[in-house]
Parts: C-alpha cells; sequence; structure tokens
C-alpha cells in the first residue's frame, strides 16, 4: 500500500464527517422512552438517485412519546436542476426568495443535525437514497444511522392484529387517513416529517400492545414486505 496516498485520503476527509463516524464507535444499550429519533423527509427535483437533486430536507426529533418543534431543521438547497413537472407536487420555485444552501453546506447542516440518532422516513428508502447520491458528490460515505420506514411498521402493526396486507404499498395520505391524523402542508418536508413523526408515535403502541417491546425489536422485519 502507497502510505503517503493513504495518508493524504485519510487527511482528505472533512472534519465534520469524521466527527459523524466517530459516534457510531460507542455501543451502548438503548430503550425507545430514552432514544432520540429523527424523523425526515426529502422534497426533490425527481426520483432518479443519479439525475436528480435534493430541493428541501425536512427533519424533526421525537423522544419519550413526544415530539420536540424546538429540536428540528429546514434546509432549502440551490436548484442545481430545475424540473418544472414536480413544482406542482412540492410547490418549490427557483426563484423564490428563501435562503438557499449549496449541497455540501446542506448536508454539514443535516449531519450535525442527525449525530447519530435512529431515522425515520416514510417510504424510506428513497429519501435515505436520495441523501446517500448526495454525499457521493461530495465524496463521502454513506449514512451510518439506523433506519425506520413507517410504511413498514405501520404493515408490522396490522399484522400484529390479524390484518395481512403483505403487497399493500401505503402512501403518506392513506397512512395519516387510517391513523386519523389530519394531513397539513403535504408535499413540504417539514411538513411530512411532522406527520410522518405523528404515525410513528401511533404505531409503536400498536406494535408493543404486551409492553415488553424493545429497543432492538423496532428493527426487525419478520414479513417479507
Amino acid at each position: 500500500m502507497n502510505f503517503s496516498l493513504f495518508n493524504f485520503k485519510r487527511n482528505s476527509i472533512p472534519e465534520f464527517w469524521k466527527q459523524y463516524s466517530a459516534l457510531f464507535k460507542k455501543k451502548e444499550k438503548q430503550s425507545i422512552s430514552d432514544t432520540r429519533f429523527v424523523v425526515l423527509d426529502t422534497e426533490t427535483t425527481g426520483l432518479n438517485f443519479k439525475k436528480d437533486r435534493i430541493l428541501c430536507i425536512g427533519a424533526i426529533a421525537v423522544k419519550g412519546n413526544k415530539i420536540f418543534i424546538n429540536d428540528s431543521l429546514e434546509i432549502y438547497l440551490n436548484q442545481e436542476i430545475f424540473n418544472p413537472k414536480t413544482v406542482k407536487i412540492h410547490g418549490i420555485l427557483k426563484s423564490e426568495r428563501i435562503k438557499k444552501l449549496n449541497e455540501k453546506e446542506a448536508l454539514i447542516q443535516f449531519i450535525d443535525f442527525i449525530k447519530d440518532s435512529p431515522l425515520i422516513a416514510h417510504h424510506a428508502g428513497f429519501d435515505i437514497g436520495i441523501l446517500n447520491a448526495a454525499l457521493r458528490r461530495q465524496n463521502l460515505g454513506k449514512l451510518k444511522n439506523k433506519v425506520l420506514d413507517t410504511g413498514i411498521l405501520f404493515k408490522r402493526s396490522k399484522h400484529i392484529v390479524n390484518i395481512i396486507t403483505p403487497n399493500k404499498q401505503y402512501s403518506l395520505d392513506e397512512l395519516a387517513s387510517e391513523l386519523k391524523i389530519t394531513p397539513k402542508d403535504r408535499h413540504t418536508a417539514a411538513g411530512d416529517a411532522f406527520i410522518t413523526a405523528l404515525a410513528f408515535l401511533k404505531i409503536v403502541p400498536k406494535l408493543n400492545k404486551d409492553g415488553k417491546m424493545k429497543y432492538k425489536d423496532l428493527f426487525i422485519n419478520p414479513m417479507n414486505y
């Protein structure tokens, strides 16, 4: 191995990423009630991880069956790519007079906010995928946080009460309807993150009917969804 090249690569890693990575070296037992979860949502120019870009990131903390409005984040990004077709969904215009960050600045703020908290999203594969694509463009690694998907958790809860719908993919609107949540500020990253946080707080008690569920049990997926 060329050690001089190795040292150059190691030293070129940004300090914020070194600090973030270091958070995952310690392993401590966790409980659901004592854990700070971060619920997130992204608004994007489209669904292609390679071609499309993040327009906005919304995130909010949940801990001990409470949503912490004062522990939240909303970031708008400069629009390198503009897709007029998706404006009808998210409503974010290229010319809007709101503070916008470049991709690297947005990722630094986002990583500093989430730290090592488990992440929650609805249809989480997309949000995590588009964030990881952004990190790759900055020559960084993938997100290291554990991830929960409210769609999967909800179907697990229905399985517990013998309502098995393995092939059903619930939209966030359908999930809100099922859980009697009034959907406000839909298709904004912050609004959708808040709805998802409410959904998570309603789903956990359904999964924990016997009161014996542990933190690690949240990450078990017993059915092939």
